[in-house]
């Protein structure tokens, strides 16, 4: 028996910094995962991947991620994407550098 659906976003990685990057609603990525678009259809998500894999000039390896709605827009529900949305863990740059 499948699987029931679960809400997700689309998510991938930056094209030329490699920053993790979120779809959103308008066509667009950004870096926060608040600001991202929550996918709660099915065969909508299938569709927006497919938005975001013919746009290999802005983002690699595109997939869908669970998540769940939040109080400021979507949140993660698995380990993996709790740590991807903090940015690199080598040493501090990117977002991590921001928070210092």
């Amino acid at each position: 028996m499948p699987r029931e659906f679960t809400p997700k976003v689309v998510t991938g990685n930056a094209l030329i910094e490699g920053d993790v990057i979120y779809q959103t609603a308008d066509d667009g990525w950004t870096r926060n995962l608040s600001e991202a678009e929550l996918l709660t259809d099915e065969a909508e998500a299938r569709l927006r991947l497919l938005m975001a894999e013919g746009q290999p000039d802005q983002v690699v390896g595109p997939y869908l991620a669970d998540a769940r709605p939040g109080a400021s827009g979507p949140e993660p529900t698995h380990f993996r994407e709790a740590f991807r949305r903090t940015g690199p863990s080598n040493y501090f740059h990117g977002k991590q550098a921001e928070l210092g």
